[in-house]
């Protein structure tokens, strides 16, 4: 996918140079306004005027600011689900990356997740497809795990707390496992987006959930399947433990919606 990085602020240019670590592909577009960058990139001056001429040249544009800017940016340009590019939003902090237009169709959603993934940062995604999925996989796996086993223990734990396929919305392991193939390829298989979740927040959680000291010498975290499921999610609970198969401890966690609370 084609991605332009669009930004109007410091903050935005500090994003786009830790995102650029990950997606070195992206080209980098910088406001003039926002100074000096440590990265290469071209300066503008009016977004509309920038935006009209990503808006067809890109697969994906990555707006950092303002969610207001970037609707009013692209707003004008707007044809066909099926001929927009792919557009997220991500704040100047890198908190959160939100999956603004052709989540489905363009590959917003997986784009979004994407950022997320290398920012750190909370995925936002509300097609209606993705909130009817409630169900978030946690993955544990040895190192060099072939995809094989990992997708048999997925749906050998999915059969335990008979739950479908089509129910599940995102599988999830800790960063560490970024670089995992066989992690990587299952999810492929299973069609099935990866979230990592950051080692740092499952330190901070590791109370939570039932420890290994196995899993703890082996990547220095109490434990992985269990609050992968968990902090992957909003609201959500655990509802099958960390189940152990070979090689891999799958655990799965349901998100609550606030009306069922």
């Amino acid at each position: 996918m084609k991605l332009a990085f669009i930004t109007f602020s410091e903050e935005g240019v500090r994003v786009g140079a830790l995102l650029g670590e990950r997606m070195p592909e992206m080209d980098c577009f910088v406001h003039e306004g926002a100074g000096t960058t440590p990265f290469t990139h071209q300066s503008f001056a009016s977004v509309r005027e920038l935006a009209g001429r990503l808006f067809r040249e890109y697969e994906g544009l990555i707006f950092c600011g303002p969610t207001g800017i970037a609707v009013r940016a692209v707003a004008a340009l707007l044809e066909h689900k099926s001929r927009d590019p792919a557009v997220v939003v991500v704040d100047a902090c890198g908190r959160y990356a939100v999956s603004l237009l052709g989540g489905h169709e363009a590959g917003a959603n997986r784009l979004a997740l994407e950022v997320a993934n290398a920012l750190g940062a909370e995925p936002v995604i509300t097609t209606a497809t993705e909130a009817r999925k409630r169900c978030i996989v946690g993955i544990g796996c040895r190192r060099g795990t072939p995809k094989e086993v990992v997708v048999r223990a997925v749906r050998g734990a999915l059969e335990a707390a008979s739950v479908r396929l089509e129910e599940v919305r995102l599988l999830a392991t800790a960063d560490l496992k970024r670089d995992e193939s066989g992690l990587i390829e299952a999810a492929r298989e299973l069609d099935l987006p990866l979230r990592f979740i950051a080692s740092s927040e499952i330190k901070a959680g590791a109370g939570r959930f039932a420890a290994s000291a196995f899993v703890e010498e082996k990547t220095g975290l109490p434990a992985v399947a269990e609050p992968a499921a968990v902090l992957a999610g909003r609201r959500a609970t655990l509802i099958l433990p960390r189940t152990t198969y070979p090689g891999v401890t799958v655990a799965i966690a349901r998100e609550n919606c606030s009306w069922s609370e």
